[in-house]
This record gives C-alpha cells, structure tokens and sequence, in this order.
C-alpha cells in the first residue's frame, strides 16, 4: 500500500500564474501594512486582591495628563490620547508631520467595587489603576478547626 501526500492547496491555485499569488501573500502578510492596519491596545493584568482589584496597562512613551479614566456605573473607560507635532521649514515652503495614536479599554465593574475608592498611578510605563471593594465584600478569614 502505498501512501500518497496531497497538496493544502485547492488544485490549480497556481495554475494561472503563481507570482500574482505569492505578490498578494507578501503584501498581505507583510508587517509593515498589517502594523498599521490592526488596532493596537496596550496588554493588561487584572490581579484580585483581599480588599480591592488592581489593572495595570502596559503604556510605554505616554504621559499622566495622556490618560483619560471614566466610570459610568458599571463600566470604567481607559483612553489615552498622545499627539506629537513637528515641523522643519524648506525655503518657501513649511512641513508638518502629525504622529497620533489613542486606545481605549474598557472594563465591566463588579457589584462589590467601592466608586469612591479607585485610584490611578503611572510610572516606568505602567499606569496602575486600583480599584477598592466594599466592606461587606471583603470576606472575613479565620481557620476553621476539625473536630
């Protein structure tokens, strides 16, 4: 018996001309294009505490006053917002190139988050967000003794 290996490939995907089609799989797997053309939103770590919930954004090259941090009721929005503007000067003529880039997160709250607790910090790159619980969603421990 003899086994047969069959190409992934439809038949005669390259029968019409195999370069139009390694052209487009070049182009559109190229980083450069799909760089730009995929929405970029910085990584998070969401971590559970005892007393509250800590977010941390990785979101390097920005500053405090980029950050925009909104709730409205239970949904908390994270929006950043960097303009950079430069301009060289040719003769008579004068050159603008604008860099602009913004996210937006947004994360659903749970019923035990405290609104009037939450705090925001930004340092090395990484805007914390904390959020505190209520008092009656914190839990009690205590070691519960077998008898």
């Amino acid at each position: 018996m003899a086994l047969l290996k069959f190409p992934t490939k439809a038949v005669n995907t390259d029968a019409v001309n195999p370069f139009v089609n390694s052209v487009f799989d070049n182009l559109f797997n190229d980083s450069f294009i799909t760089d730009r053309l995929v929405t970029r939103v910085p990584a998070v770590n969401i971590a559970e505490a005892e007393d509250s919930f800590q977010i941390e954004l990785a979101a390097p090259g920005l500053q405090k006053s980029d950050f925009k941090i909104n709730v409205d009721k239970n949904m908390m929005t994270i929006s950043a917002e960097k303009t950079s503007e430069t301009e060289t000067e040719q003769k008579l003529f004068s050159k603008r190139e604008f860099n602009y880039s913004s996210f937006t997160r947004s994360f659903t709250l749970p019923d035990t988050v405290d609104y009037s607790n939450i705090e925001a910090s930004y340092e090395n790159g990484i805007l914390v967000v904390k959020v505190g619980k209520k008092e009656e969603a914190i839990v009690a421990k205590r070691l519960i003794e077998v008898k």
